[in-house]
């Protein structure tokens, strides 16, 4: 990882680590989700770390994201109802919002 530096262990890293004023810690986190305006990320079984520097907390967090639509549903869901419906995207996205993102109405309703 530095080159010149040899192997170090973990025990010196973390030492070295403590001495600079930084700690991390494991979260168990089941899932992990980032609000934006229109939209959510959603990292679901995340591997999640809190660092601590200084007093200053730092998370990272690693893993397979996905995107929600803001009312519950995701881009998939609108695509399978317009594909089982025939309905255009926008109805589509509309029922769902009025309906609470309910994907098997959607689909019975519209067709």
């Amino acid at each position: 990882m530095f080159p010149g530096l040899g192997k170090i262990n973990a025990k010196q890293v973390e030492k070295v680590m403590k001495q600079m004023g930084i700690s991390q810690q494991n979260v168990d986190a089941k899932r992990v989700i980032i609000e934006f305006e229109d939209k959510n990320l959603v990292i679901d079984e995340p591997s999640v770390t809190r660092v601590n520097m200084q007093g200053q907390d730092t998370w990272q967090i690693t893993g397979e994201s996905r995107e929600e639509g803001r009312e519950g549903f995701n881009n998939e869901d609108v695509e399978m109802v317009v594909e089982k419906t025939g309905k255009g995207e926008a109805e589509v996205r509309d029922f769902l919002k009025k309906n609470n993102g309910d994907i098997a109405l959607a689909i019975l309703e519209l067709k």
